[in-house]
């Protein structure tokens, strides 16, 4: 791909990065990536930005100023060491004092506008607004655990949106962002470049990065996690050896593309539950060069190596796990995030759809495409539902009668993608979440039918 130069203007363009192309609404993009999970990526958008040998010298190259951005301590180990360097147009400090402004129906932990409850628990779809929604006034709280303030749990949100973000930014010092798109195509333009994800792709914004949300195909829905705790990372593979599930090569962060831009633009920030709003007289997203470790990237699901049983028994949920974000306590995460995609099943003698369970970890579903196995109807694409901590749950009583009197020859589940935000932390709801005309309240019905057939010899 060609990099293009920047034009200075005193006037305020359309803001296209340069060093990435960029095509008309309903065009797919012309994008580049740099394969790899974790890697420590170089790029630059202008030849000769990267200085040689050192991070910060006395003057960096094309006049631009060098900036590091953190995200884990200076003194974690090296291993697990996350920060970039970004060689930019101007300092990330350039702009006007914080001013709050309204949080609007995003909310953070600790969650106690509503009681905690074991009720299982089910939504519609949410709807797209109808009036100019961009990605950060879409974001919707559904709950979560823990505490923002020190670092520990996860919040879930619904976002809606019908409008590109154009002339102001965000990012999220609370957490780091799991973004699962559902309908429409989000195109992330950030401080490190662009990431294109549509449904059936996710993409992972890093703590405190910038950016903005651009929509390509019009109206976007999906889901997003917020991880305060550790990073997501892959998770180890244990008995399956060196290959499967998500394969690191199959991670794409974005090459630099920067726009040199001169304002107004907004900065909102996402700090200690509350939203915050900085006037800059220029584009936050003016990097010209960077490199490091710490970087958003992109997955396509379809490239999940799916590891199942091919003798008996309906496995573990957790070999369908994507990433996972580890607590203090071994082996239980702050967050697992796991899919449910096509697949073959060949279990003999076996009960294929996923067995009746009650679960220490507590479990949020959402469904992407197609039906999910367990549920007959009524978890509908858009839709989620809420299994906590101990609350039984499975397959409800027409998935249970089918899967029970089918005949076990190779199956294919084909044309779905579910998913699964688990936690080891209960989930509580926003008051939003538990009065939403979206709650299934007849969710308990579709288990009433499981009858009694116990026949004693």
């Amino acid at each position: 791909m060609a990099v293009k130069h920047a034009v200075k203007s005193d006037t305020k363009p359309d803001t296209k990065p340069r060093g990435a192309e960029a095509t008309a609404p309903g065009q797919r993009a012309c994008l580049e990536y740099q394969p790899g999970f974790g890697n420590h990526f170089v790029s630059e958008a202008v030849a000769g930005a990267l200085p040689v040998g050192r991070n910060s010298p006395q003057r960096p190259p094309l006049g631009l100023y060098a900036e590091q951005l953190s995200g884990t301590s200076f003194t974690t180990a090296r291993a697990e060491n996350r920060r970039t360097w970004t060689y930019r147009i101007q300092p990330s400090v350039v702009h006007r004092p914080y001013v709050r402004i309204d949080n609007r129906l995003i909310r953070s932990a600790p969650f106690n506008e509503a009681e905690a409850t074991p009720t299982q628990l089910r939504w519609s779809p949410f709807p797209i607004p109808r009036a100019p929604t961009d990605f950060v006034e879409g974001m919707v709280t559904l709950g979560g655990n823990g505490d923002v303030a020190t670092q520990v749990g996860m919040a879930v949100h619904f976002y809606a949106a019908n409008t590109s973000m154009t002339d102001r930014c965000f990012y999220n010092a609370d957490g780091e962002m799991l973004i699962v798109p559902q309908q429409g195509r989000a195109r992330f333009v950030t401080e490190l470049g662009v990431i294109e994800a549509a449904g059936g792709e996710i993409v992972i914004m890093p703590r405190g990065l910038r950016f903005r949300v651009e929509l390509p195909d019009g109206p976007s829905r999906g889901y997003i996690c917020e991880n305060y705790g550790a990073m997501l990372r892959l998770p180890e593979l244990g008995p399956l050896g060196a290959n499967g599930l998500a394969n690191p090569r199959d991670f794409l962060a974005p090459v630099a593309a920067y726009e040199d831009v001169k304002g107004p633009f907004s900065l909102v920030a996402k700090f200690q539950g509350n939203l915050w709003a900085a006037e800059m007289s220029h584009s936050p997203l003016n990097v010209i060069a960077w490199h490091g470790n710490f970087a958003p990237y992109k997955y396509d699901l379809a490239r999940f190596n799916v590891i199942g049983s091919v003798s008996f028994d309906h496995p573990d949920p957790s070999i369908f796990s994507v990433l996972t974000a580890p607590s203090d306590l071994p082996g239980a995460a702050t967050v697992d995030f796991a899919i449910f995609p096509p697949r073959w099943l060949v279990g003999e003698d076996t009960f294929r759809p996923p067995w009746y369970h009650r679960n220490v970890m507590t479990e949020f579903m959402g469904l992407l495409y197609g039906a999910y196995d367990a549920k007959a109807e009524g978890f509908l694409p858009g839709g989620a539902s809420l299994h906590n901590c101990m609350s039984a749950h499975g397959p409800d009583a027409e998935s249970w009668a089918k899967a029970t009197r089918a005949e076990l020859k190779p199956h294919k589940i084909e044309n779905t993608m579910a998913f699964m935000f688990e936690s080891r932390y209960a989930m509580r709801l926003t008051r939003y979440a538990v009065e939403s005309s979206e709650l299934q309240h007849d969710y308990f019905e579709g288990w009433q039918g499981l009858e009694k057939h116990f026949s004693p010899q």
